[in-house]
């Protein structure tokens, strides 16, 4: 199956009032997905802001990989993928 990889500069929230963060994310998509689709996709991902799509840019599948390594080293998606919200219900019991 033929694949697209795109480059797509999204805004991240909840880093004070008004304020954000402009991170590039790689994805890679079946050829047939077009811009507008890839914006809806990205636009799901966790964190996005509401109309925090900023660029779409078609990449090569080189650029694709290492900016996939790039997304490893960003301290704000690291923060951003390790993060665990409360159960409801669970009472926090210091120790």
């Amino acid at each position: 199956m033929k694949m697209k990889y795109w480059k797509v500069v999204c805004r991240y929230g909840h880093v004070g009032k008004r304020k954000d963060v402009s991170v590039a994310r790689y994805l890679k998509t079946n050829a047939n997905l077009d811009i507008y689709e890839v914006m809806l996709i990205a636009s799901t991902m966790p964190g996005v802001k509401c109309r925090g799509i900023l660029e779409v840019t078609p990449i090569s599948k080189a650029t694709y990989q290492s900016g996939k390594e790039s997304e490893k080293e960003n301290l704000y998606l690291k923060k951003l993928m390790s993060f665990k919200p409360k159960q409801e219900g669970k009472k926090e019991v210091a120790s």
